[in-house]
């Protein structure tokens, strides 16, 4: 499902590359974390697999697909098309409900609302309502606009405008990072359940390896980075 192959990265104005990748596997329908210390490179990777950054040196295949070879525009559409894409930071837009964040990336993609069985705009609500209400947002939350909802919540809005239209890949950055331990247990349940329905693979990041039982496999990014893939 995720090919990595020689990647280096350089910041701007540097010689030296920051990130060194020699080779990375991540199987369809695998759940990996890949975990290391906040400030080490795990967004700067994951921008590179989101086709968010292009790649300098090396290749990246997602699905099968020479993604770091397309151009921005054709790696924009593969992106909408297969993968899904949890922010730290969570992009919603803040003037819009709960349902219409989860179904934005409908107007991106036609390929992920056939997978929903979603062809006209009250079946993608349909399906955006029905995830929020497994991830535990009730219908009169669904309804609030983004910037009324708690961090908590945002951060399942988050989730399941990923998980709409089940797309092969599914990044994460640091989803749980500011949920108590019991919330952020209850999410990665439910994030995973979701994954393995869809039939999803998930990279996850995080600084925190507690949460590695989520998950099939755990990678220390600083074994990653520079030594090749170790599992932990």
């Amino acid at each position: 499902m995720l090919h990595l192959h020689d990647l280096k990265y350089c910041h701007p104005g540097q010689d030296h590359p920051f990130l060194r990748v020699s080779d990375f596997f991540l199987e369809a329908g695998e759940r990996v974390l890949l975990h290391g210390p906040s400030g080490c490179g795990k967004s700067t990777l994951l921008s590179l697999v989101a086709g968010i950054r292009p790649v300098p040196h090396g290749s990246i295949q997602v699905a099968g697909q020479a993604f770091s070879a397309l151009s921005q525009r054709r790696r924009d559409a593969f992106r909408a098309d297969h993968l899904g894409v949890i922010f730290q930071a969570f992009n919603l837009l803040p003037y819009l409900n709960a349902v219409d964040n989860v179904t934005l990336s409908a107007g991106f993609s036609k390929r992920r609302c056939e997978r929903e069985g979603a062809r006209s705009k009250a079946q993608r609500q349909q399906v955006a309502r029905a995830l929020l209400q497994r991830l535990g947002l009730d219908p009169q939350t669904s309804a609030l606009p983004a910037w009324q909802l708690s961090f908590g919540q945002q951060q399942r809005v988050a989730a399941a405008r990923a998980l709409f239209g089940k797309p092969e890949l599914i990044i994460a950055d640091e989803p749980t990072s500011a949920l108590d331990n019991h919330s952020r247990d209850v999410l990665l349940n439910l994030l995973c359940e979701l994954c393995e329905q869809s039939g999803s693979a998930l990279l996850m990041v995080s600084h925190d390896n507690q949460v590695a039982g989520h998950f099939q496999r755990s990678v220390s990014f600083a074994s990653l980075n520079g030594e090749g893939d170790h599992a932990a």
